[in-house]
This record gives structure tokens, sequence and C-alpha cells, in this order.
């Protein structure tokens, strides 16, 4: 980050907090979340798109062999696991010792990890106008160090932890009987993580837990505070809320066991993610909410079918040319951030910070990866990129500062507070740098292969989300 851009993002802090204190800053905060890409991988097409990128062009192997990034199709046909067994192996030996799959009729290459997404064909042109129109983060990690079950958690959460005050944390995607959270099979079982990286020093457990989350502070403001999970299926490991049992209460209906709670029918829209775009176009955008993909549209390799650049830039779209709500303009009271929920195997070449000491919170399993994260607003300002450090608790800090709340996490011991508070902490960024509320900018719409129609006139995905 140069000196300019470092000096007129501490200015439009500045502003921003100042604006702060006097009410509300957004009345609307869309949280988008794709699947498994890294910084490298995403936009190593172009790893000088604008100054100040952080992208790398090659990296060292396990036997410190330095290997170019070459590139693969965005739907290309094999998946890298990320498990925290494989982030463990990427960390302490090299992205090449992390294991692939290799589907039948599918030439997977070598050093598979160490590629970027091919964008001879502008298959990934929408977010790199996403990001040099807006915001753009070089160091944003995925909170975790694992695969999406428990990413999403933290996304929706701040924690993967089974209960409020404990050490342990939810590690991997569920196994056992089909599905996630308490709706899922009667052998679902998650693997526990504690704070010196252990999964085995205890029983892995149900994928059905019970603490706060953002949604419930959402609830409880003092002028409750709407919000809105647009998801793709009722028990998908990307659903967060279906594994918090007392937004999902878990009963039998006609045999099968679903979710009944009032937090979940009002707020959780599983028939469709695409009910977004109609929200907007019906003036019934909630202040918050989440936008979760179906598999074909979410980025994840060996699953999707190459639309998720145009269905990021058809959310970004539908909310920069929404008709007058009320009299006012989504697109100046919004702000967007388009993250991804885990690095998906891809090589890296910044390291994560580890919390080690089995004494802080997170210890044993935060941070991951980095992620790409792109900021959206009318007062996002082309060219702003940032070299402060985020995470998934930063998006959950922003809000909370945004409509005046308090963490998620019980007490007052930064043990027991959650990824939102850590964000918060002395060395941390503030999200708040990507907007310069003095001056909107006016909305130009990102062109992509498929429009907002198309979303909302697709047949349901029968794509369910990866379970590696």
């Amino acid at each position: 980050m140069t000196r300019r851009t470092a000096a007129v993002l501490t200015a439009a802090a500045m502003v921003w907090a100042a604006s702060a204190r006097a009410g509300t800053i957004f009345k609307h905060i869309i949280v988008v979340v794709q699947e498994n890409r890294t910084p490298d991988n995403l936009f190593g097409s172009n790893p000088t798109f604008e100054p100040g990128v952080d992208i790398a062009t090659s990296g060292p192997t396990s036997t410190g062999r330095m290997v170019t990034l070459t590139p693969v199709a965005l739907n290309g046909c094999y998946d890298i696991s990320h498990s925290h067994a494989s982030f463990e192996d990427a960390y302490t030996k090299g992205f090449d010792t992390e294991p692939h799959n290799s589907p039948k009729g599918c030439t997977v290459p070598s050093f598979p990890q160490y590629k970027y997404v091919d964008n001879s064909t502008g298959a990934v042109q929408p977010y790199f106008d996403i990001a040099t129109a807006n915001g753009f983060a070089n160091r944003m990690f995925q909170t975790n160090q694992g695969p999406s079950f428990p990413a999403h958690q933290f996304l929706f959460g701040g924690t993967s932890a089974p209960v409020a005050s404990t050490g342990l944390l939810a590690a991997e995607n569920p196994t056992g009987e089909a599905g996630a959270g308490c709706t899922a099979g009667d052998t679902a079982l998650v693997a526990l993580i504690d704070a010196v990286g252990s999964e085995t020093s205890h029983q892995a457990i149900y994928p059905c837990f019970d603490h706060q989350t953002l949604g419930d502070l959402l609830d409880a403001a003092a002028t409750p505070i709407g919000w809105r999970y647009y998801s793709p299926g009722d028990t998908s490991i990307w659903t967060a809320p279906n594994a918090i049992r007392h937004i999902c209460l878990p009963a039998m209906v006609g045999g099968v066991r679903e979710c009944t709670g009032s937090d979940w029918v009002r707020d959780v829209v599983t028939s469709s993610p695409s009910q977004v775009l109609t929200d907007i176009g019906a003036c019934t955008l909630q202040p918050v909410s989440w936008v979760i993909p179906t598999g074909e549209e979410s980025d994840h390799a060996g699953i999707n079918n190459g639309s998720g650049p145009s269905w990021v830039a058809s959310v970004v779209n539908a909310v920069g040319s929404a008709a007058l709500c009320n009299g006012e303009s989504y697109w100046k009271d919004t702000a967007i951030f388009v993250t991804w929920d885990d690095w998906g195997g891809w090589f890296d070449h910044v390291p994560p910070f580890k919390v080690t000491s089995p004494y802080k919170w997170g210890a044993g399993y935060t941070y991951g990866f980095r992620v790409p994260l792109l900021v959206v607003s009318a007062y996002t300002h082309p060219g702003q990129v940032s070299n402060a450090i985020f995470d998934f608790g930063s998006i959950l800090a922003f809000i909370e500062k945004n409509f005046g709340l308090g963490f998620i996490g019980p007490g007052t011991s930064t043990l027991t507070r959650y990824a939102d508070y850590q964000a918060t902490l002395p060395g941390r960024g503030d999200l708040s740098v990507f907007f310069t509320l003095t001056r909107a900018k006016k909305f130009s719409p990102i062109a992509s292969a498929l429009t907002t129609r198309d979303f909302i006139n697709a047949p349901k995905s029968v794509v369910g989300p990866d379970d590696d």
C-alpha cells in the first residue's frame, strides 16, 4: 500500500468513526460467501491488476523447488483436500503434500495445488472488475484452519464451538449420514479440536450446537434488526444456522427431522439463494444478509459450472441498479463484502499467523490461509487496496459497529470472546478504512456472462456442497 493510499484510508476511517458515533452508517450489509479460493489462485492470471495488490506467480514445494503457477479452468475437474490435516501439511511441509482427488476421466496436472484460474476467455473478469472499481484486501485470512462447515460457523457466529465458553472447536465437516446441523442423520459426527491442535483428545459429537450468534445480537437490539440467511439447502454444511439448536429447533415432521424454529422459518431461506435478488427488486432486503451460493455458482473446484463470477456480479448489480425503495437508494446505503470460505487447497504465498499458545482464544485452530475479500459500496472508491490484517471476525465486528451492537461471545475475558472481538484487538484492521463517506460514486454495472434475471429464472440447483 502506498503512503498516499494509507493516508486516504486512514482519513476515511476517521470520517467513518465520527459518523458512526452519530448513528448507523449503512442500512444494509450483505456478506457474499463463495468457496475455496486464495488470492494467488483466483487473481493469478493478472498479478499486477492494480497497484498495491500482493499476488505471487510461483511458490516453493516441500522439497524447496520453486514452481511457477500455471492456469487451470475455474470449473476444473479435480478438487484438493482442505481438511485441517491438509492445512497442517501445507503449512508445515508444503502445498504439494495436500491430497487431491482424481475423478474418472479427469486429467490431474503435475503440482495441481500450484495453479491460477485461467482468465483468457474472461471467466473471472467480473471479480477483477469488482475489485478495481472498489476495495481489495491483501491480508484477509480465513479464521479457521479447515473446511466449510466450521468456516461458515465462524462467518455466522464468530466460533465453531459446540457451546459457549469452551476451548474446543468443531474442526472438520461432519461425517456419517448425509447432512449437517441439527437435522443431520443420527450417525453424523463432527471432530472437535483442542487448544494444542489435537482432534483425538475428545470424542466427536453430533453437529448441533448452542451458543449466541450474530443473528441473536441483531434480534436482541433495542429495535430488532432484521437478518436473512440465503442458502442452497436445509442440511447443507454451508447453511450455518442449521447447526444452532435454538435457531433450528429440530423436530420430527412427518417422520423427517426438520428445523421448526421461528427464527429459522422467518430468517433462513433455503429454497434458492437467488431469492436475495428477488428481495432486492421487491425492496424487502433485510438490514443484514448472508448470501451462500449453490454448488454450481460456488467456485468450488470439481462441482462449479463457472457461473460464480456472474453470480456475484448479479448481486452487486442488483443492489447498484435497484429502483428507489421507500425513497431511498440501496446503492447508497449498502455495503457488500465478498469473501471465500476457505483456501480450497490452492497455493498462497502469504503464511497466516497462528495462535499457538494454549492460553489464548482459538489456540490450535486459528488462523487459516488467505482468502480474497472484495469490499463494495458507493463510498468505496477505485484502487483501494489495504494491507491491514482481516479475517471473518472483521466482517462480524464491522456489522456490530455499524448497528451499535455488542460482541457475540460471553464474558469479558479474551478467552471467552469470539472472532468478532479478537478482530478489534491492537494490530488488527478495521474494515471502515474502505469507506469514504464524504462522497458517493455513481454505480457502474459489472459486465458478466449471466444476468440477474438468468439466476432468478434458473431451475433449482441439484448440486450439493462439498463433503471433504
